[in-house]
């Protein structure tokens, strides 16, 4: 399913056979809510001809973290169940106002903190190729609702590798931009510093046509760029280093082949891919872990069960503090609040807290680097394929480590994107991931795309 087999059908027609789909596949419990009075009633504005636009007619899924109409927003938590939005992500204005019919909600860890889809309220989402295996996370209901051509496209989060790893697990591509592409007004925060908005497609036009509309400054959010998106082609060949450290004995061999095979497919179109090393990759993660929490837990102390939210019964404040967030958090979202919180306090904040930063400078000097050499780096997506569900679900540590690939990217605001490499021997997707200099955004879509094409 792509933008333009939307396009071929009227858009009532495309909205009506995508909600089908939708409904069809509900047993991959990809998609949370739909919202098929808005999306029709759209639908027929287009037909009509009042409302136009480089997507118009063209239906899409949301991950449940974004601010719409019709419909909750529950970022996956008991916490915003019943919450309706007053107003919309600047990121769907931009793509109604192309004609972009949203028709639902997309499941996700909740409030982003996962990489399965496991810590939903609402239930696992379902691999798209094996219903055994998660999707991914925290993007894993997008993922999955693009693999089962529901939609052309879906709206995903990216904090430290939400798109991009499910993405590589349901085989589709999965874009995370350069920090500040895409306004972050009107989406569910996670960690302000790394969180960054994408999407996901059956292939890389599709996804540059949609990021191309939702990119550039917005004045409700301070740290969007000025629009730097634009449609390029390559001048020649290109210098690729191919890090080391992300091709070890401890990435599953199927993901290693796969890799391997796009490495040769980019020397087979003339681009040099050389060997390079990225010494402080290994502790990338535990600087993650360190930041990321602590950004979390100032972002969700917001919820109280008083200004917004589910609010529990009890006979003092302190008790509705204490009982709604009890209530209405998953136990992911508890432990990165106390990992975040312990950090930050009186006595950790040097020894932690600082200490990561300091090395998140190093992490992004060392990529400043390597681009001062080569134009892109290349390295698998996720060390596996999609796992089993339940496998990593009682083991954090293990969890984390699907997310090794994917942080040091994030830490460093640059754009990566993962496109599917082939698949391993149990036919499971394997993705490979391009990594660009910071707005350099362009130049990673046109190598995906002339690779895709070959």
């Amino acid at each position: 399913m792509t933008i333009a087999d939307a396009k071929a059908l009227s858009a009532v027609d495309a909205v009506t056979q995508a909600i089908a789909r939708a409904r069809q596949h509900e047993s991959f419990n990809a998609i949370l809510h739909i919202q098929e009075d808005r999306a029709l009633e759209r639908a027929r504005a287009v037909d009509a001809g009042e409302i136009t636009g480089v997507l118009a007619g063209v239906p899409f899924i949301a991950k449940d973290n974004f601010l719409t109409f019709d419909g909750p927003t529950t970022a996956a938590s008991t916490f915003l169940k019943d919450f309706h939005a007053p107003l919309q992500a600047t990121a769907i204005e931009k793509l109604e106002a192309e004609g972009a019919i949203c028709i639902g909600k997309a499941n996700l860890d909740a409030f982003a903190h996962g990489g399965s889809t496991e810590n939903s309220a609402f239930g696992v989402t379902k691999n798209a190729v094996d219903q055994t295996k998660v999707a991914g996370g925290s993007s894993g209901g997008s993922a999955a609702a693009v693999a089962l051509e529901i939609v052309p496209f879906a709206l995903g989060t990216d904090t430290g590798g939400s798109i991009r790893q499910p993405a590589s697990f349901n085989g589709v591509v999965g874009v995370k931009p350069t920090y500040g592409t895409v306004s972050r007004y009107g989406v569910v925060a996670m960690a302000s510093s790394t969180d960054t908005i994408g999407v996901l497609t059956s292939n890389v036009a599709d996804a540059n046509t949609v990021m191309e509309i939702m990119a550039g400054k917005d004045s409700k959010d301070m740290t969007t760029l000025p629009d730097f998106w634009s449609t390029r082609s390559l001048d020649g060949p290109l210098k690729i280093g191919l890090v080391t450290e992300s091709m070890t004995d401890d990435v599953d061999e199927g993901v290693r082949i796969a890799v391997s095979s796009y490495v040769e497919s980019l020397r087979s179109k003339g681009h040099t891919v050389e060997d390079v090393s990225m010494s402080l990759l290994k502790y990338a993660l535990a600087i993650y872990y360190v930041v990321v929490p602590a950004e979390i837990s100032s972002n969700l102390s917001r919820y109280d069960g008083i200004r917004y939210g589910r609010r529990a019964t009890a006979e003092s404040l302190a008790e509705v503090y204490g009982k709604s967030r009890d209530e209405g958090f998953m136990a992911e979202n508890k432990r990165r609040i106390m990992i975040g919180s312990y950090v930050l306090s009186s006595g950790f904040f040097d020894a932690y807290y600082l200490q990561a930063q300091k090395a998140r400078t190093l992490l992004i000097n060392e990529f400043n680097e390597l681009f001062s050499q080569y134009d892109v780096l290349v390295m698998p997506t996720a060390p596996t394929p999609g796992f089993a569900i339940g496998e990593n679900a009682h083991d954090p540590v293990k969890m984390y480590l699907a997310d090794i690939m994917t942080v040091p990217a994030s830490l460093a605001g640059l754009p990566a994107l993962s496109v599917p490499a082939g698949v391993d021997e149990h036919g499971l997707p394997v993705g490979v991931q391009l990594i660009g200099k910071q707005c350099d955004d362009g130049l990673l879509m046109a190598l995906a795309q002339q690779m895709e094409a070959a």
